[in-house]
């Protein structure tokens, strides 16, 4: 099953259904499981979902179970992990939703699938990259008084970020770790802080399904959703990893796994430290204060406290952002090697053997788009971190769907591989569903989570965008299909015959 058109000629036939690897021309493969899983956990930037995700669903919903929620959503991405980690087993290219969606949907739709994740990744980094400039201001304006725009810090993080992704790999693994114990170390301290000083003590009920339905469904899955966002990057780091048909798929579980534990355990703590009868309460009136609030008034931790994990919460989201950035460059250089892209694009560093040509890509994108925001007076966290994290994060759900229906249609079509009923069918048919149900709560809530009137033009502008941006793919895919025979044969396969390391 594909979407190519049958009455246009087609180009030299798929290469056989063995795995699709990379070729020879790949960067070093240095990476471990647990140096994905840094990369992974970092793009969900766990003190930033402490500090503002799960305020935001307590407060804005009104739901009590958002830790039964935060285990129901990583249940489902662990069902589409199983699909998933079929293919990455199959396919190991840097392109991963372009590459899968290639190769189960066709080649057009998989071209559609790379323009929506180049949208919806830069979208992320660059919405990130607002809190980051509004968050540093603030801190650095209650500590000394010094008045910096939100944009000159966000200019300095985008020349740090791009060149830690300019350099090697293993050097942001590094620079990951650091930032990753400092973050899950500020969390847990606050963890047990809020369960030692729970007002009314330790109650089972967030986990309960009548406090998890009590509420704005909808609104919570997609806040809790978001709070994912970044697991499913493991696949783009499969050309860089020491085993890749099993590295992508244990780091994947790994995190899926942490991730979903980690928060529900946090979220529970949160309610429990503002007291399980008015969390909800207490939410919607700090927000983003929430958790500097419960702290400053514990007796186990106080106000020394909040300094460190406001400072933390800054090296949260400069994690995240080098982790997005990383995923960008690796989705240009695929695509460049492969000749979507300009070929120039697919080179590798002669020394550093990284993307450095898609690095330096969304180094420049950054730039420009801050600098839009910043001249037309749009504030960081209302317009830039909102507008365009909900709007990275609606392309992902999207792209998530498409690679669920992938996997069924890929392996539909291969019988003849060995993969399990469980992982190549009933597994991706399961999360397709609930994923489509995801897709549809995020669209028609889309004003909530914005923090606009339903009529407000936003509310349908930002979606089409993502819209466009598949339709703008599958146009061009239709083109290569007939001005470039020789390239569209090889899309998705990772056999683009790219330049060479510091070539072109």
């Amino acid at each position: 099953m594909t979407i190519d058109h049958p009455g246009t000629p087609m180009p030299a036939p798929a290469p056989p259904p063995s795995p699709v690897s990379a070729p020879a021309l790949a960067p070093e493969r240095r990476i471990g499981v647990t140096g994905i899983v840094f990369f992974v956990v970092a793009a969900s930037a766990p003190l930033t979902v402490a500090a503002g995700g799960i305020p935001q669903s307590l407060g804005v919903t009104g739901i009590l179970g958002i830790p039964l929620l935060y285990l129901l959503v990583g249940a489902v991405l662990a069902l589409f992990s199983a699909g998933y980690a079929a293919m990455s087993r199959r396919i190991t290219g840097a392109g991963a939703f372009y590459a899968y969606t290639a190769q189960g949907l066709g080649r057009t739709a998989g071209v559609g699938a790379a323009f929506v994740a180049l949208l919806a990744y830069n979208a992320m980094q660059i919405g990130i990259a607002g809190l980051f400039g509004a968050t540093t201001s603030q801190f650095i304006e209650s500590k000394t008084g010094a008045d910096i725009p939100w944009w000159a810090l966000v200019l300095v993080c985008t020349v740090v970020v791009g060149a830690l992704g300019y350099r090697r790999v293993d050097l942001g693994v590094k620079v990951l770790a650091v930032l990753l114990v400092l973050e899950f170390g500020t969390v847990l301290v606050f963890d047990i802080g809020m369960f030692a000083d729970a007002p009314q003590s330790v109650s089972a009920t967030p986990f309960t399904w009548a406090a998890a339905t009590d509420g704005a469904l909808g609104v919570a899955l997609c806040c809790v959703f978001a709070a994912y966002m970044g697991f499913e990057s493991a696949a783009l780091y499969s050309e860089e990893c020491r085993d890749p048909r099993r590295t992508v798929a244990r780091a994947t579980y790994i995190a899926v796994g942490l991730i979903g534990v980690f928060y529900a355990a946090t979220a529970w703590a949160m309610i429990s430290g503002a007291g399980t009868g008015q969390a909800t309460k207490v939410a919607a009136e700090q927000g983003p204060e929430m958790l500097f609030f419960l702290s400053d008034r514990s007796s186990g931790l106080g106000s020394a406290f909040s300094d460190f994990a406001q400072l933390f919460l800054i090296t949260s989201l400069l994690a995240a952002l080098l982790s997005f950035h990383n995923a960008v460059a690796r989705y240009v250089r695929s695509l460049g090697r492969e000749g979507v892209l300009p070929r120039g694009l697919g080179a590798l560093h002669p020394r550093h053997k990284s993307p450095h040509r898609g690095s330096l890509l969304q180094t420049a994108l950054s730039v420009v788009v801050i600098g839009v925001f910043a001249l037309a007076g749009r504030d960081p966290v209302m317009d830039v971190f909102t507008w365009l994290t909900n709007l990275g994060a609606l392309g992902v759900i999207l792209l998530l769907l498409a690679t669920s229906a992938s996997v069924i249609a890929y392996f539909a079509r291969h019988r003849e591989l060995t993969e399990p009923l469980w992982n190549r069918l009933l597994a991706p048919l399961l999360s397709g569903l609930a994923l489509a149900v995801f897709f549809w709560l995020a669209l028609t809530n889309f004003s909530v989570q914005l923090g606009v009137s339903a009529g407000n033009p936003l509310r349908w502008i930002l979606p089409c965008l993502i819209l466009a941006a598949a339709a703008a793919g599958v146009v061009w895919g239709l083109w290569l299909r007939r001005a470039r025979p020789e390239t569209y044969a090889g899309i998705g396969t990772g056999s683009g015959a790219g330049p060479r390391a510091g070539a072109g």
